[in-house]
């Protein structure tokens, strides 16, 4: 039976129980509670932003645990919080905890159980309290830290003070948003087409807003269904044809809605990006054309300014040139070039069609003048096998049997156990003893699934350029993943040194997220990458596009150009957990914003064909 609740109004929305739910969480990860415990207010916060009904209303009726999710005794705190604000957990937690003790946690590589050892021993609850800390050299005092450590948190605080203030999105989580947001509206009988645009349809990296369009017939009724999405938190504007809200996790959604006649020129138009936009209005022009939000028109022709050339060709000047800003109104109806579709549009002028990630102006428009786009970019249905795979055997979160088996789930042909070699001890790295045993357990766990095993291992390049495996093990594996963990902080001919030295051993590696960077938190080693590239081409290898949302590294530019070189490519997902698994999505398209085509890449072959292509000694 569900916790019934009587009050008389409630002090907390939907947003603000979800918030404090996840204060709780956090709080209860700085005293080491229980990872199950902590991730259970996280998914009850989750599941309270995703109900659409009155969530106090639940309360009263005792309905709150119908919500998947929440069980009893996370309703009973819900219903405590929407009563007074508050609940006993939250209380005695926030009783033995300074204010800004949470700050710390966003502090980069300063984790729960460091906080607790600062807070104990020097009694450190906020951020400016730990940088006074370290500036007086009292850090390096306490038993497990050292001035290098010290060294490394007050970085740490310089680069968390250095961020924007609007931090923009992963890519994973913004789509994450829009899925279900275009979801949502294509539920609506006013919707009659619904598709996602911006830089998130382009598979940028991070991203600052979703833009989303749609047509209608009943823009009105549209809007208002737009607005009773669950995580909506905030309304900015709203209009018949352009609604904006802020989401509960703060990322703003514009929903633009327009006739089904004119939805696939805005579509284009609000995809972006802005500079390809440019070059294409300037194409347009050139041949008597107008290209704006509002559609394609023909252009009035005017004489030129002082006549026809002297030859009589009046030439590209018989149409005027059109600054944009006469763009921002929409231009005479009856000059509308009808437009079903992207690709029609493109055909209109004299184009062949260009996918969304490649609208960067790199390039690109003038491929599509002669013809040259690529047609078969890899898309997530071409990958047979997942790359880049950790259990438990090194610093992943499921079983072998586990990744195993979801794996299998997804449909794909293969999956390489990558575990972290013994230079990665922080992340429980395998000696060759413990490795051995591992390939005991995955000749075992073969026999239990349909799906293909491939020993490897993800080895850390060391100082020198070496691979920490000797080669009578190297010998005896089918993948490796050659990666730096360590020392990111040479300088740029060191590490270039080191990349090339690694990359041209001649055993065949997969060049590991290439410049180490974490999107929103570190930025990437100095490395000449193009000179890491030409050492590659000479050797045995590939690169990796890392699909974990943090990395998407190599990035698209580079990735292009080990293209260029004829090195190959494997999309990988640097899985540590069996959810990860489905990262692949965001390997794919970083891999096609690098002009990526289906045959590049390594893991789009059947196994047997993919063993042979990256199996370490010829």
């Amino acid at each position: 039976m569900g916790v019934r609740t009587v009050y008389k109004r409630p002090m907390a929305d939907k947003f603000e129980v979800a918030r404090l739910l996840r204060e709780i969480g956090a709080l209860l990860e700085l005293e080491g509670e229980n990872p199950f415990k902590i991730r259970a207010y996280e998914n009850g916060a989750r599941a309270v932003e995703a109900v659409a009904e009155d969530v106090a209303a639940l309360a009263a009726e005792g309905r709150l645990t119908d919500v998947p999710g929440i069980g009893e005794a996370l309703a009973k705190k819900i219903a405590d919080i929407l009563a007074r604000g508050s609940t006993d957990v939250l209380d005695r937690l926030r009783a033995k905890h300074p204010p800004g003790v949470l700050d710390l946690l966003r502090v980069p590589d300063l984790g729960p159980k460091k906080i607790a050892a600062l807070h104990g021993a020097l009694g450190v609850g906020s951020v400016d309290e730990l940088e006074a800390a370290c500036l007086a050299g009292r850090v390096r005092g306490v038993k497990g830290f050292g001035e290098k450590t010290e060294a490394k948190i007050l970085e740490g605080i310089r680069r968390l003070r250095a961020r924007p203030a609007e931090v923009r999105v992963l890519l994973a989580g913004a789509l994450e948003a829009a899925d279900a947001i275009v979801a949502f509206l294509r539920r609506s009988p006013a919707a009659l087409d619904v598709q996602l645009a911006g830089s998130a349809r382009r598979g940028r990296e991070t991203v600052g807003d979703l833009d989303v369009v749609a047509a209608s017939r009943a823009p009105a009724e549209l809007s208002a269904h737009f607005l009773a999405f669950p995580l909506v938190k905030d309304v900015i504007a709203r209009g018949d044809t352009k609604t904006s809200v802020r989401l509960a996790s703060g990322l703003q959604v514009d929903l633009r809605i327009v006739p089904p006649e004119d939805f696939a020129t805005l579509l284009h138009h609000f995809t972006g990006s802005k500079a390809h936009h440019v070059k294409l209005r300037g194409i347009a022009r050139d041949q008597g054309l107008t290209l704006s939000e509002w559609g394609l028109y023909r252009l009035p022709p005017r004489p030129a300014r002082g006549g026809a050339r002297a030859d009589g060709d009046p030439g590209a000047s018989a149409v005027a040139e059109v600054p944009l800003a006469a763009e921002e109104a929409p231009p005479d109806p009856s000059a509308k070039v009808s437009v079903g579709s992207e690709a029609e549009l493109y055909r209109a002028l004299g184009l062949a069609y260009i996918p969304p990630e490649l609208r960067e102006d790199t390039g690109e428009l003038e491929a599509a003048r002669a013809g040259r786009v690529p047609e078969d970019l890899v898309t997530l249905e071409d990958v047979r096998g997942l790359v880049h795979c950790h259990t438990t055997w090194s610093d992943g979160k499921a079983t072998l049997l586990d990744m195993a088996r979801a794996a299998e789930a997804l449909g794909v042909e293969y999956l390489t156990v990558t575990d972290h070699s013994g230079t990665a001890h922080y992340a429980g790295g395998l000696d060759p003893d413990r490795l051995r045993r591992q390939w005991d357990e995955i000749a075992r766990v073969q026999e239990q699934v349909g799906i293909r095993l491939l020993r490897g291992t993800e080895a850390d390049i060391l100082d020198d350029g070496a691979l920490d495996w000797p080669d009578a093990i190297l010998e005896q594996l089918e993948v490796v993943v050659a990666s730096i963990h360590s020392r990111m902080k040479m300088d740029e001919a060191q590490m270039t040194a080191r990349l090339v030295r690694a990359m041209s051993w001649p055993v065949f590696k997969i060049w590991g997220h290439g410049t180490g960077r974490l999107l929103n938190e570190r930025p990437p080693y100095a490395v000449r990458v193009e000179e890491v590239l030409d050492a590659l081409a000479r050797s045995r290898g590939a690169v990796e596009v890392n699909g974990d949302p943090q990395r998407l590294d190599l990035e698209p530019r580079h990735v292009r150009a080990a293209r260029d070189r004829g090195i190959p490519v494997v999309l990988s997902v640097d899985a540590h957990s069996t959810g990860a698994l489905r990262y692949l999505r965001y390997a794919v398209l970083t891999a096609r914003r690098g002009w990526v085509r289906r045959g590049d890449v390594l893991n789009t072959l059947p196994a047997d064909a993919f063993a042979r292509a990256v199996r370490p000694v010829a």
